[in-house]
Formats: C-alpha cells, sequence, structure tokens
C-alpha cells in the first residue's frame, strides 16, 4: 500500500486530503509545518509528498531544497494557494514533481500522486536493468588457472582483429563469454552483438533465421524480414552450437563468409554483409568431419583462430574466484546484501564433480543465497549439491 506524507499548516487541508486519500487505500502521515516534515522526510520512506509552500517556521521551497539535499529520492508534490507560473517553473526547477494550486482539484491531485509513483517505479526498474546490462557487459572471465590465462592472452590477441574464432569446449564452461570478449575488445564493440543458437533452431527455419526471408517466400511469410548476418552488419555474429546446422545451412554460410553476401529465403538479390563470425560448439568437429556431418571446407573457414574452454573440473583452483564473483553479482541482481562462504564451503564447492560446468556453479551458488543463513559452510554445500563419487 503507498504511503504519502502532507505537510500544510492548515489542518483543513491535511483532514481532508487524509480522508480523500485513504478512502483511495493511501496510507497517510502528515505534518503541520515544514521543520516536523523534514525530520519524518528524512527518518521515514514515502511514496510521494504533497507539501505546501508558504509555511510558517520553513516554507515549502526551502524543505524541497534540504529534502534533495539529505538525499530525499520520493516524489515531492508542491501545493500552494498563491501559486503563479513563475512559482510552478521555480519549483520544477529546484527538483519538485509537478505544483498544484488551492483550491486543489482532487482529481488531479490523484492523478499527479499516482504518475510520480509509476515514475518512481519506472526510474527504479531502469536503474536495475542498467545494472543487470553493467553486469553483463563489465563481465570478465573469471580465473587464475593457467588455461584461463591462455585464454585471456588469446583474447587480447585476436579481438583486435577481423579473424574469424571456432571457440570449443563443453556445455556451460562459458564460450558465449569468450565471444563476447572478442566483441567488446574488437574495433566492432560498438555495433551490434548478435546471437543464435543453431541447436534451438528448427532445420527447417535455420535459413531463414540466419538469412532472412522475402515477402511470400513461403506459407507464414506475410513480410519481408532481415536475418541475423543482417542484424549483424558492421558487428559480430555469433553462431553458438554450430556443429547443429542443417546441411543446407552449412553452404549458404560457407558462400556468406566467401563472398559477404547473403540471399533471403525466396530471393535473388544478393545482399553485402560486413561481419565477423565467432562460431562455437561442444562437438568435436573433425569427428562429425569423418561422418559427414559437417563440412570441411566450412570447418575452415571458421576455424582460422581456435580457442578451448576446458571443463571447470580441470580448472578446480578457479572455483572459489567464480563463486565469488556470483555471490557478488546474483547480490547485486537481487539487491540483497552479499552472503559469505566459510573456508570449508570453498572446499566442498572443489570437491563436487562439475559436469554442468559454470553454470551448474552459478545455479547452486543462487539455490544456496536463497536456501542458507548469511554465512554459507560446508554442510549447506553438502546438502544442496551432490558430492564428487
Amino acid at each position: 500500500m503507498a504511503s504519502i506524507l502532507i505537510i500544510d499548516d492548515e489542518r483543513s487541508i491535511r483532514n481532508t486530503l487524509r480522508e480523500i486519500l485513504e478512502f483511495e487505500k493511501f496510507t497517510i502521515d502528515d505534518a503541520e509545518d515544514g521543520p516536523t516534515g523534514l525530520k519524518k522526510l528524512t527518518e521515514n520512506t514515502y511514496d510521494a509528498i504533497l507539501c505546501d509552500i508558504k509555511m510558517p517556521k520553513m516554507d515549502g521551497m526551502e524543505l524541497l531544497e534540504k529534502a534533495l539535499e539529505q538525499g530525499v529520492e520520493s516524489p515531492i508534490v508542491m501545493i500552494s494557494g498563491h501559486g503563479n507560473i513563475e512559482t510552478a517553473v521555480e519549483a520544477i526547477k529546484k527538483g519538485a514533481y509537478d505544483f498544484i494550486e488551492k483550491p486543489l482539484d482532487l482529481n488531479r491531485t490523484l492523478v499527479t500522486l499516482r504518475n510520480a509513483m509509476e515514475r518512481v517505479t519506472l526510474e527504479t526498474e531502469t536503474k536495475t536493468l542498467r545494472k543487470k546490462i553493467k553486469l553483463i557487459k563489465g563481465s570478465n572471465i573469471i580465473g587464475e588457472s593457467k588455461a584461463i590465462e591462455e585464454i585471456k592472452e588469446m583474447i587480447a590477441k585476436v579481438a583486435p582483429s577481423d579473424a574469424r574464432v571456432l571457440v570449443t569446449g563443453p556445455n556451460g564452461s562459458g564460450k558465449e563469454l569468450v565471444a563476447r570478449q572478442l566483441h567488446e575488445n574488437s574495433t566492432r564493440a560498438k555495433a551490434p552483438f548478435i546471437e543464435v543458437n543453431c541447436a534451438a533452431i528448427p532445420s527447417e527455419l535455420i535459413e531463414s533465421e540466419l538469412f532472412g526471408h522475402e515477402k511470400g517466400a513461403f506459407t507464414s511469410a506475410v513480410k519481408q524480414r532481415k536475418g541475423k548476418f543482417e542484424q549483424a552488419d558492421g558487428g559480430t555474429l555469433f553462431l553458438d552450437e554450430i556443429g547443429d546446422m542443417s546441411a543446407s545451412a552449412q553452404a549458404k554460410v560457407l558462400r556468406a563468409l566467401q563472398e559477404n553476401k547473403i540471399n533471403r529465403v525466396g530471393g535473388d538479390k544478393d545482399i553485402k554483409v560486413n561481419v565477423r563470425v565467432v562460431a562455437a560448439t561442444n562437438k568435436d568437429l573433425n569427428a562429425e568431419i569423418k561422418e559427414g556431418n559437417f563440412r570441411e571446407d566450412l570447418y575452415h573457414r571458421l576455424s582460422v583462430i581456435l580457442i578451448h574452454v576446458p571443463p571447470l573440473n580441470d580448472r578446480i583452483d578457479d572455483v572459489p574466484l567464480l563463486a565469488d564473483h556470483f555471490l557478488d553479482s546474483i547480490a547485486q541482481e537481487q539487491g540483497n546484501q552479499r552472503k559469505e562462504l566459510t573456508k570449508d564451503a570453498y572446499e566442498a564447492l572443489q570437491s563436487l564433480n562439475w559436469t554442468g560446468n559454470i553454470r551448474e556453479l552459478r545455479n547452486l551458488i543462487e539455490r544456496l543465497i536463497i536456501l542458507c543463513d548469511q554465512r554459507i559452510c560446508g554442510e549447506d554445500v553438502k546438502r544442496y549439491a551432490n558430492p564428487k563419487e
């Protein structure tokens, strides 16, 4: 239930507003002058404030300035019986959300309060999303093992070029993170990073997904559509699980890489594209080539640079660093206080068999954060995860 603070030296105004707003299911607090109102503002959190301008001891403009100086973030709506355009402009310039003249139009007052609270909700959601985006964009490859240091060195060397990269490794090991780091450290960083999970798209739709289609190309093609190659123009196209791509799609991808041109499904017009392709797979593509499931010429086009991401079981020394990273990032995402792992908890984590790799570790850390107290011990880890056999 939203809470409103009414600051006005006229008892009748406070009582009238209280009666109406309580009827509208708001929780109401009030103050009869500026100093009392400022004290309540700094001691409590309100969803919105209605503040009179002309008051004894401290007027509304002074209260507004002091409230903002003290970090009050709730929207403040100024009200006055002596209103004019100059006063309203001054109040809003100083940081008020809005200005309402007396006698109060109750409908307008309600609309203003609801709009103010909706804005706060939107701003809060925006801040949360920005934090999440910052976490994603600011993500680095976590680890100090020899294998991870070699990957970091490789990324530093390769990223500035336009060389195609094939990233190999088991599911959940961090192949996408390597691809993102290559993009973010390249000259294409300001252009799109477009991801395609080739294993998740039915074989009959993969060509349309990659190259787009013209209107009428097939039954459900009711309008023209750009594919991922066009969307990634100037940037990076990440083809995840490329070992699952159909043979016909492989042939078209090969042509796109050879000629830097594509054709939409149902079209005959060549469309130039400037795309850096980073591919990833959990399969042994050399074995797939021998079995006739993957084109050897495409493999050589994709694998100018090879980067192998090891499974987590091969870099157990990195588990504590990764656990700490997830404790921090999950706490930030959820807006909660960071929880701590005890020494035996770290040891317990290192004793597990990480068949799901880093993805499994992150899931376990999130589970522990939700289910455990502030300090997470080894027994907690053993309780909520399967120990290594």
